[in-house]
């Protein structure tokens, strides 16, 4: 489990270390930052998988990325009496991004390439300046087992350190290069245990949406982004995974239904029976928060369920009476998974504030996001690598 998140410089966050629980929402107004706390999670899950780069690339590149205030806010211009301008600090400029867990702690810094004359055409491109996994619940010397240093990486061997590596690529995080089960384990359980993280973003529910036509059917312990396996996902529930419950959600959200799996040639769909109706519907005649609610049913009751679980905006085109299931539907989960729920629906936090969940509200101040009611001896403690 996280048990703290750790974020520098990543647009609104210019410096955010949050405490974790098994439930977590995340709440606060539009523009608050919500969502770039949601973009930074998926950027270690790209740094594990060794695209964190070319995600960048795509958000506009490391210079559109960084925080656009100055390095320091003063007393003067939080009161208005000065105007918000730079200091001209020397620090160098990165992104950071970090977290630590129950087993492992991990950090990566982002920078600029050096200075020119440039050694390849993909100067904007930015280089991993650091990288480091400890264990325990922030880093320290003592707790260090892997320091990453530009190209070399540096292990620890019981009370010494020894070299592993010395000509890494810059673009590339060590979870890509040097993850191995002899000569670097704790590296490869991390990053198998990150790449296992699970987000849900928006499930398509439109008149053309996957989820509303059927579809050749496979095992599917994992319910997909797009929804169009629903059926499958489905039909893999009741076969390896939990069935009473999954049913049970179904009867908390509508009373007196029940879903049915139907099989044709080898295509899978669904059939919703709804109390008073004479006959059931299929996944194309379904509302978009009935259709909707069924994927989130089908997600929260994975026979594989991951170390982390990130919903962003569950509520999205449901009615405000199916809120108080959905949060049943996700305390049930928590317990089987860490949860991570990004909302602004105060029913739906209401509900799962009822399981004593960690809820972190965000607002922005001159540009910057912040924790309401966290002051500084609140946050949990915390120290990033140097380079």
């Amino acid at each position: 489990m996280l048990t703290t998140l750790a974020v520098a410089n990543y647009r609104s966050l210019r410096s955010v270390t949050l405490p974790l629980s098994q439930l977590n929402v995340i709440t606060g107004s539009n523009g608050s930052g919500k969502s770039n706390l949601y973009r930074a999670l998926r950027l270690i899950v790209e740094a594990a998988q060794g695209s964190v780069v070319s995600a960048l690339a795509r958000e506009g590149g490391l210079s559109n990325t960084l925080w656009a205030g100055p390095d320091h806010i003063t007393p003067e211009m939080e009161r208005g009496a000065k105007p918000i301008q730079g200091s001209g600090s020397k620090e160098p400029v990165g992104l950071k991004l970090g977290f630590a867990g129950s087993d492992f702690g991990y950090a990566l810094d982002l920078g600029f390439p050096p200075p020119p004359p440039p050694a390849s055409a993909f100067t904007l491109d930015p280089q991993i300046k650091c990288e480091a996994i400890w264990s325990g619940p922030f880093l320290r010397p003592a707790s260090a087992l892997v320091e990453r240093r530009n190209s070399t990486v540096r292990l620890r061997d019981k009370r010494e350190w020894k070299v592993l590596a010395t000509n890494l690529n810059a673009f590339e995080s060590i979870f890509t290069q040097i993850a191995d089960p002899h000569r670097s384990p704790e590296v490869l359980a991390l990053r198998d245990s990150i790449r296992a993280w699970r987000f849900y973003d928006h499930f398509r529910t439109d008149v053309d949406a996957p989820a509303r036509t059927t579809h050749v059917g496979t095992r599917t312990p994992i319910l997909s982004h797009d929804g169009h396996d629903l059926a499958a996902a489905w039909q893999t529930i009741l076969e390896i995974g939990d069935d009473e419950a999954l049913d049970a959600a179904v009867t908390d959200a509508f009373p007196g239904a029940s879903v049915d799996v139907t099989i044709n040639d080898g295509r899978f769909g669904l059939l919703f029976k709804q109390h008073g109706l004479l006959r059931p519907l299929s996944t194309s005649e379904l509302s978009d928060g009935t259709l909707r609610y069924l994927l989130w049913i089908a997600a929260l009751h994975t026979p594989r369920p991951p170390p982390l679980m990130v919903l962003n905006e569950p509520e999205t085109s449901l009615h405000p009476d199916l809120l108080p299931a959905l949060g049943r539907l996700i305390i049930n989960a928590s317990r089987r998974s860490q949860i991570w729920v990004i909302s602004h629906a105060p029913r739906l936090i209401a509900s799962l504030d009822e399981a004593k969940c960690n809820v972190i509200n965000l607002e922005k101040h001159l540009g910057k996001t912040c924790v309401v009611g966290q002051r500084p001896l609140d946050e949990p403690a915390w120290h990033w690598p140097t380079r």
